[in-house]
């Protein structure tokens, strides 16, 4: 698939989004949630409370925002959560989807069905993709 091809795809945020999102509630601590992400091969986790989401934690936050403040290991995410999570509905495509990410200089979209957070995709599964 070249980058012509690529902008101008009709395949959808839907297809090639992760759907098994997973979630803590804020007051989880920066230490589970990267052993989270180590143990399950992730780069995000949703933070949410009450099942009202909050925000986003990732692998980036962890190096930006952490480590660069050596921030201790029982930080709750919810001090270092990305938020608000910037979004994409699931029906459009996926150059809209890389041209979100490129412009709001992001790797990782939540992916909507009215209003309601579905999956994600990341700038992973656009290259993924690409690369088909």
């Amino acid at each position: 698939m070249s980058r012509q091809d690529f902008e101008s795809s009709l395949i959808l945020v839907k297809d090639i989004m992760t759907k098994a999102i997973i979630s803590v509630p804020g007051q989880t601590t920066v230490f589970q949630v990267a052993k989270m992400m180590e143990q399950g091969g992730i780069g995000a986790v949703l933070v949410k409370n009450d099942d009202k989401l909050h925000g986003i934690i990732t692998d980036r936050d962890y190096a930006t925002k952490i480590v660069c403040n050596n921030l201790p290991s029982d930080t709750p995410v919810e001090k270092v959560m990305s938020s608000p999570l910037i979004t994409i509905n699931y029906d459009e495509t996926i150059s809209a989807a890389a041209k979100r990410m490129t412009d709001k200089k992001i790797r990782k979209l939540g992916v909507t069905d009215n209003g309601k957070i579905i999956g994600l995709i990341t700038s992973t599964d656009l290259v993924t993709q690409l690369t088909k």
